[in-house]
C-alpha cells in the first residue's frame, strides 16, 4: 500500500508545483474577473447612436404623419414613460430616463409623393453622406392601415417593404423597424377612434420581484439563481471528471511510449502504478475543484447570497465526483495502455466521449423537471447516474434522501465493475506494442487476464 501512496504523491507534486498547473488553475477566475470588468464596456451600446435620414412613400397618406409626430416627440413625462416601456427599464430612475432618451433614434424624415418613381428613390440611398447618411427607404403599402377585404392575409393588413444601402450597421435597420412599426400600431388606432396613451396605459403592468417563503423566512427571489445552480454544480463535474480523465489517458500513452512504464513496473506491480495514478490525479482535480468552490463561496458572500447554498451540495459534489472519476478515469487509463500514441487512442475515447456528452443533453430536462420518468431513470443508470443525480439535488425539487444514497450504491457498483474491466486491460496492454487493439481484442483481454 505504501507504493500506491508513493505513486500518488509522486503524480501529485509533479503536476501541481508546475507553472502550468498554476498558471492553468488561476486562467479561468482571471477570464471572469476581466470580462466582469471589462465586458460592459465591450457590449455596452450607450456610444451608439442612431442618426440620419429615413425616406417614406406612404400612399396610405396616414403612416407618415404618425412617423413624424413619433420622430418629434418631446420629453415630457407620458413621452419619457413611454420611451421607458420601449426600454423595458423596470424602474423610472434618472438614469434609466438617460438611458432611454439616448437610446431614442434621431431620424430625419424625408417624405415622398406617393407616385413616386421607385428606381430614383432607391438611387436616394446611394447618395448618403458620413455627416448625413440615408438610412433606408420605406415603401408603405396601401392596405396597411385599412384592412382590404379579400386580401390573402387573413388579417387583411399589409406592412411596408424597407431597402437600405449595403454595409450598413444592423442596430440602424432594428431602429428604423421600431419607429415604423409604432408609426403603423398608431394610425391603426387612430383610424379605429382609439387613444393610444389609454391602450398603452391599460396594457403596462409593471413588473415586480417575488418573495421566496421558506421554513427560515422570507426573502426577496433572486431571479435566475434556481436555474444557474444545477448547471454550474453539472459543470463543476464535468470538467473535473473530463479533466482528469484526459490527464490520465495523456500520462500513461506518455510514459508507455518513452518506455519510463517498464522501469516503473521494475519496482511496482500494474495495479499499483493504476491505483497510485488513479490517486494521485483525483487529488489533484479535487484541488482545482477546491479552489473554484471557495471563489464561488466568497463571491454569495459578497452579495450576501450565502444562505442560498445548501452546504450538504458541496459533498455530494465531492462524492459524485469521486464515483465518476473512478469509474471514467480507469476506463481512460485502459484506453491509454492499449494504444502506443494519441492518434491511436481516438476510436477507443470515442464510447467515452459520448457518455461525456450525454449528462449535456440531459441538463435543461432534469433540471426543469427533476422528478420526471427521464431524470429518474437518469440518476440511476450508470455511469451517468452521477451527472442526473447531482442535477436534481440542486434543482427546486430534490428527491428523497434514499433515492441519493441508493444512485450512490449503484455508482459504486459501477465503480467495482470498470475499474475491474479496466485494470485487466491495464496489466496486459502496458507492455503490447505493435498494432492497436480493437474492442473485440479488448474483450478477449478482459477474459484472459
Amino acid at each position: 500500500m505504501s507504493k500506491v501512496w508513493q505513486i500518488a504523491v509522486r503524480e501529485f507534486v509533479a503536476t501541481v508545483f508546475t507553472k502550468a498547473f498554476i498558471i492553468g488553475l488561476l486562467v479561468l477566475p482571471v477570464m471572469i474577473g476581466v470580462m466582469a470588468v471589462i465586458g460592459p464596456r465591450l457590449f455596452s451600446a450607450s456610444d451608439f447612436a442612431v442618426q440620419g435620414e429615413l425616406a417614406v412613400i406612404d400612399s396610405t397618406g396616414l403612416v407618415a404623419p404618425e412617423l413624424r409626430a413619433g420622430l418629434a416627440e418631446g420629453t415630457s413625462a407620458g413621452d419619457l414613460a413611454d420611451l421607458i416601456r420601449r426600454t423595458r427599464a423596470e424602474s423610472t430612475g434618472d438614469d434609466i430616463v438617460a438611458q432611454a432618451l439616448a437610446m431614442r433614434p434621431k431620424l430625419t424624415l424625408v417624405e415622398r409623393s406617393a407616385g413616386a418613381d421607385l428606381g430614383d428613390a432607391k438611387g436616394w440611398l446611394l447618395t448618403g453622406t458620413p455627416e448625413t447618411p440615408h438610412l433606408a427607404l420605406a415603401v408603405i403599402h396601401g392596405n396597411t392601415v385599412e384592412p382590404t377585404s379579400g386580401d390573402s392575409d387573413d388579417s387583411g393588413y399589409g406592412s411596408y417593404d424597407l431597402y437600405v444601402p449595403a454595409n450598413q450597421d444592423t442596430r440602424a435597420e432594428i431602429a428604423v423597424h421600431q419607429s415604423l412599426r409604432e408609426a403603423i400600431v398608431a394610425a391603426r388606432m387612430k383610424s379605429r377612434g382609439l387613444d393610444r396613451a389609454l391602450v398603452n396605459e391599460l396594457g403596462t403592468v409593471p413588473r415586480v420581484q417575488s418573495t421566496t417563503v421558506s421554513d427560515e423566512g422570507e426573502r426577496r427571489t433572486v431571479g435566475g439563481f434556481n436555474f444557474a445552480l444545477p448547471i454550474i454544480f453539472l459543470v463543476l463535474l464535468m470538467m473535473g471528471v473530463m479533466g482528469s480523465g484526459q490527464g490520465l489517458l495523456t500520462t500513461v500513452i506518455e510514459e508507455k511510449s518513452s518506455r519510463v512504464i517498464e522501469v516503473l513496473l521494475s519496482a511496482v506491480s500494474p495495479m499499483q502504478l493504476m491505483a497510485g495514478k488513479l490517486l494521485g490525479h483525483m487529488a489533484i482535480t479535487m484541488l482545482a475543484m477546491s479552489v473554484y468552490i471557495l471563489l464561488g463561496l466568497l463571491t454569495l458572500t459578497s452579495f450576501s447570497l450565502f444562505g442560498l447554498l445548501d452546504p450538504m451540495l458541496i459533498l455530494y459534489l465531492f462524492i459524485f465526483f469521486a464515483i465518476g472519476f473512478f469509474t471514467l478515469g480507469s476506463l481512460m487509463m485502459a484506453a491509454g495502455a492499449a494504444v502506443n500514441d494519441m492518434r491511436e487512442a481516438q476510436s477507443l475515447m470515442t464510447p467515452l466521449m459520448l457518455i461525456m456528452i450525454l449528462p449535456w443533453f440531459l441538463m435543461i430536462p432534469v433540471s426543469r423537471d427533476p422528478n420526471s420518468t427521464l431524470a429518474i431513470v437518469a440518476s440511476f443508470v450508470p455511469p451517468i447516474n452521477t451527472f442526473g443525480m447531482l442535477l436534481r439535488l440542486a434543482s427546486t425539487q430534490p428527491p428523497a434522501l434514499w433515492q441519493v444514497w441508493l444512485s450512490i450504491a449503484i455508482g459504486v457498483v459501477g465503480v467495482v465493475c470498470a475499474t475491474w474491466v479496466a485494470a485487466k486491460i491495464f496489466k496486459i496492454g502496458l507492455l503490447m506494442f505493435g498494432k492497436p487493439p480493437n474492442f473485440k481484442t479488448l474483450v478477449r483481454w478482459v477474459r484472459a487476464a
